[in-house]
């Protein structure tokens, strides 16, 4: 990673996607208020100190005006970084959020890999009438070749017509004992990391809007975070304040955010 390059933290404020439950635009306001708490600090676990690092900016969050325009407006602000020189950590909001980041992130990385971490594929055609749903974004993503590589990791709700959707597209939804062994699955740069929490199980993250049991550990995750070759994005989804439990989940969060640009500042 060239000297010069630096990493903006951009929350994205939007539920308007979500199903059944809303709260998750409140999502970066609760990881700001984790990260910056007084109760922890700025330190990742190898020694980089956010509020001492030139290369990182928390630019704050995005205005955004709702339906189309959000999502034209969310792409629009990531290009921009792109552009800069600046790469990006996202916080959500919802999951629909990964489409116009995605969108951008294509045309700076052809043949971008992305790691998913969720407990839901997001591959729905459409989702209760709406194709741009929290649970289609990787409908959109596949379908318009914006990634090279899709990789899917902590996958335990997929329905059949998912299942299809990620045999259309060449998803690979792997299994446990597939994805524990980071190194046998040949993940090439550049790679970009996306976070659903409740890819996590509920004892680690409480705090979101579909709790789903059998999910993966903080200590697994934050190992394939670091094990990451070529990390230029991520973005960190789902956090709903409404429904965590003293602060675990924000907690989380600010944990991932702080080895995320530990991991992409020396990224090769």
């Amino acid at each position: 990673m060239t000297p010069d390059r630096s990493i903006a933290l951009l929350g994205l404020p939007t539920d308007e996607a979500s199903s059944s439950v809303r709260g998750s635009a409140q999502g970066p306001a609760g990881v700001r208020d984790a990260l910056y708490s007084d109760a922890s600090n700025l330190w990742s676990e190898g020694g980089v100190h956010l509020g001492e690092e030139e290369r990182f900016e928390d630019v704050g969050d995005l205005t955004l005006s709702g339906g189309a325009e959000t999502r034209a407006e969310i792409e629009a602000a990531v290009d921009r970084h792109l552009s800069s020189g600046s790469r990006t950590i996202c916080l959500g909001g919802d999951h629909s959020v990964a489409y116009p980041i995605l969108r951008a992130y294509g045309r700076h990385f052809p043949r971008l890999t992305v790691l998913q971490v969720d407990a839901h594929p997001d591959l729905y055609d459409n989702f209760e009438g709406d194709r741009y749903s929290h649970a289609c974004p990787f409908a959109r993503v596949m379908e318009e070749e914006c990634v090279g590589r899709l990789v899917q990791i902590g996958i335990r709700t997929a329905t059949a017509h998912q299942r299809e959707q990620a045999a259309r597209f060449g998803v690979e939804m792997l299994p446990r004992e597939a994805w524990l062994d980071l190194e046998a699955l040949a993940i090439e740069p550049p790679v970009y990391l996306s976070i659903d929490l409740d890819g996590f199980d509920p004892a680690y993250a409480p705090g979101v809007s579909h709790l789903e049991s059998g999910g993966l550990t903080s200590a697994e995750v934050l190992s394939i975070l670091r094990g990451l070759p070529g990390l230029v994005g991520a973005d960190v989804v789902e956090l709903n304040p409404q429904r965590d439990v003293n602060g675990i989940t924000a907690a989380l969060a600010a944990k991932l955010v702080k080895e995320l640009v530990a991991t992409m500042l020396h990224s090769d």
